[in-house]
Order: structure tokens, then sequence, then C-alpha cells
């Protein structure tokens, strides 16, 4: 069996962490990929990369229109690894922490919460005020995790795509997709382990 896995990308700023996820996943081939990606997404692809929406979306193996929530991944029977919303906008937070599934995205994701399957938010926000954190308090209660990209500096980091793969290999790795994208920790004054970066 195919082992599936659904990418959202809505529309906060740092979309480049699901590209960088799509990227990464496009060369594992055990993994599919399913994409959605939001209309205010596709706007900050443009603002935010060099990227085009047709290039985003020939990484992945299938793409979805955030309007089809007749779509296979909007059915539990459809199996898969779970999901990873990166980034995750406020709105999109809301939705899935209230069920309110009136895109894909949201629907997608309610439907991996309710088959115990996990689902990973990349909430990008900041600062928060308190109705976000009742917001994440939610999505945390309905069994997402919440996994805002805040960057780690142990690993000494020395360009932005150094960040951006640490946290999309923390992110893959959180769901139970193993890689060498992150810098693991060994203890103070360990130097990083000889295959990783």
């Amino acid at each position: 069996m195919t082992n599936r896995l659904i990418i959202g990308i809505s529309g906060a700023s740092g979309v480049i962490y699901g590209i960088r996820l799509l990227e990464v996943l496009a060369q594992d081939n055990t993994i599919e990929t399913h994409l959605i990606l939001s209309g205010a997404a596709k706007a900050t692809i443009t603002q935010e990369t060099d990227w085009t929406v047709k290039a985003v979306e020939a990484l992945a193996d299938v793409v979805h229109t955030p309007g089809n929530i007749g779509a296979s991944i909007a059915s539990g029977s459809f199996d898969t690894l779970g999901m990873i919303v990166a980034p995750c906008s406020i709105k999109s937070l809301s939705a899935i922490a209230h069920s309110y599934d009136a895109d894909l995205i949201a629907r997608a994701a309610d439907v991996q919460l309710k088959e115990g399957r996990p689902v990973l938010l990349l909430v990008r926000e900041t600062p928060l005020h308190i109705g976000h954190i009742k917001l994440m308090l939610q999505a945390a209660e309905n069994g997402a995790i919440l996994m805002p990209p805040v960057p780690a500096f142990y690993g000494k980091p020395q360009t932005v795509d150094d960040i951006v793969n640490q946290t999309v290999g923390r992110a893959l790795a959180r769901i139970g997709i193993k890689n060498q994208l992150y810098f693991e920790w060994l203890g103070m004054g360990k130097d990083k382990s000889a295959d990783g970066e």
C-alpha cells in the first residue's frame, strides 16, 4: 500500500516551509503527497519566493483544489500517514480548531483528527493575543500537534535554508518520517552526528 501524506499550504508568511516539505518528499518514492494550496497561499508564494504556483504544484503527486470537499482526502476511508499544514494561518487554525470544514484544508485536517492520525500545524503568527492562544489550545485538545516554526540555534545555522531545513526535518520526524534534515542534539559540547545536518 502507498504511504500518503497530506500537505496543506495556507496563506500565512512562511510558504517556504510547505515548499521545502514537498521538495524533500518528492525525492522519496515511498510517500505519495496530496497538496492543497489556498488562494492566499498562491498569492504568498509569488510574494515571498521565486517559485511559481505551477512549479510548486508540480512537486506534489496529487493536487486538490481547496473548494473540492468531495476529494479523496475528505474521507477517513482514504488511508494516510496524516497531514502537515505549513504554514498554518490563523484563519486555517481557527477552522481546524472549530471543525469548520468550509474548505478542503480544514476538512482534511478534521478527517485526520477524527481518525486519530497526526495533524501538525506550523502556526505562523506573532505576537499572539489570547484568542490565538485559545485557538491553539482547542486544536491541541482536538488532537492536533502545534509546532510554530521557531528556529533552533544549537546546530549553528549559517543560512536561512539551514533554519528552514531544521524545522521541516523536525516536523517530518514528529509524524514518523525519518530524515537527515535536522541537527540531532547529542548533548552539550558534542559535535554534530556523522551523517548529520
